[in-house]
């Protein structure tokens, strides 16, 4: 069984992803939309796509079977929504929206058309999201009472030149889009290893001093001036999560952007840029070896001699030993990655959940316990650390 889509949103991220559906055997024909005609076109010849759409209404109006958007991050509920209303399923980057409301929305949308939505959030496959969720599941942590999650990426590490590319000659204007209104590549590893939810939150905002432009109130479409958050929640289980959203941070965030920590009775995980431990009461384990992404290599490639057999796939696909490499479809196998491996997982889960009719693991109601908590975050530091209550929408029923 396959299926056809378009990818809305054709620069450099989109077209990485339109790639890697073009490539999946459950994907008969992908075709690029952009509001910038030449993108589109340029990511159908160089991924060698099915074709190009001239709007997002032309889209909705084909016979697509589904849409995967990748647009600017504060366009996402309304366009989700509008595609499921549509008739079709869809794949949306993170965050799944800005606002409660829009989350709603999207919730009642796939309540009413039983399509497929997933959120793209490459932390639950993150190789330490993925190692605490297998100890988890083992019960090896005991009960797990705190975690961290932390999204630390600098300005100055890759965002300047991502939102002059997205945003134009207004690029100031967006680019003060609030740190806890993208929470997910935080929240979402925590969450993606624990069955355990946020219900109230106090957050405190860090005013930005830098004055060029960025984080000013003055300039924002957002009114924002915070450029780094940190935001404590309580959750259902009794436990609190820490997690931090920073802009501005002296720390190598093109090694490592996403980091974890988890605490339980038993036993602890602590992660840093380039080292990752486990530890119980009496010992210290070094397992970055397990959560180290691998560069990719090709299939010929000589160095591969020395990789042990089982540990090969994920050296050609840019995975960690600790990946389930052996589920991916072998057209992936050398394709190229991302976010620590995560790329290739997203992929085939959205795939397989469209051609199965069944729910993806950030499900509507997953991905809103990702997304809901960094907005109500960003509202309590509006308020000077004010703790709020986090409304949930409840668990993901059991089928569509």
């Amino acid at each position: 069984m396959t299926f056809k889509l378009g990818v809305v949103g054709a620069g450099q991220f989109g077209g990485q992803f339109a790639h890697l559906f073009m490539l999946h055997p459950g994907v008969s024909a992908v075709y690029a939309v952009d509001e910038l005609p030449e993108r589109a076109a340029q990511a159908a010849a160089q991924h060698g796509l099915t074709g190009t759409m001239a709007t997002f209404e032309e889209l909705l109006a084909s016979d697509v079977d589904a849409v995967a958007i990748f647009t600017q991050r504060w366009t996402h509920g309304p366009l989700v929504e509008r595609a499921l209303r549509a008739g079709k399923h869809v794949y949306s980057a993170v965050p799944m929206a800005i606002t409660e409301d829009e989350i709603a929305r999207i919730i009642d949308a796939v309540r009413d058309t039983k399509n497929v939505y997933m959120m793209g959030e490459t932390s639950y496959y993150n190789p330490a999201t993925v190692y605490a969720r297998n100890r988890q599941a083992t019960g090896d942590f005991g009960r797990v009472f705190y975690t961290e999650g932390d999204y630390v990426h600098d300005m100055d590490l890759g965002f300047y030149d991502a939102y002059q590319y997205s945003g134009g000659e207004q690029w100031k204007e967006t680019a003060s889009y609030p740190p806890m209104l993208y929470p997910t590549h935080a929240i979402g590893g925590v969450l993606g290893a624990l069955d355990a939810h946020a219900v109230s939150v106090s957050c405190i905002g860090v005013r930005d001093d830098r004055n060029d432009g960025v984080f000013d109130r003055d300039i924002s479409m957002f009114n924002n001036d915070f450029s780094n958050a940190t935001a404590l929640f309580e959750m259902n289980d009794g436990g609190a999560m820490r997690t931090n959203e920073m802009r501005r941070v002296g720390y190598p965030s093109h090694i490592r952007e996403s980091r974890f920590r988890f605490f339980g009775t038993e036993a602890s995980f602590e992660q840093l840029a380039n080292v990752t431990v486990w530890q119980d009461k009496s010992t210290v384990e070094d397992i970055s070896h397990l959560v180290e992404t691998q560069a990719s290599m090709a299939l010929d490639d000589p160095s591969l001699s020395n990789v042990a057999p089982e540990l090969r796939d994920a050296f050609v696909s840019g995975l960690a030993p600790v990946h389930e490499s052996g589920r991916l479809p072998e057209e992936f196998r050398g394709a190229p990655n991302g976010h620590e491996g995560s790329h290739h997982f997203l992929v085939d889960d959205f795939v397989t959940a469209v051609n199965s009719r069944t729910l993806p693991p950030v499900n509507a109601w997953v991905a809103a316990r990702f997304t809901l908590p960094g907005i109500v975050a960003h509202a309590s530091a509006l308020q000077d650390g004010a703790r709020l209550p986090i409304p949930d929408f409840g668990d993901a029923p059991a089928v569509l």
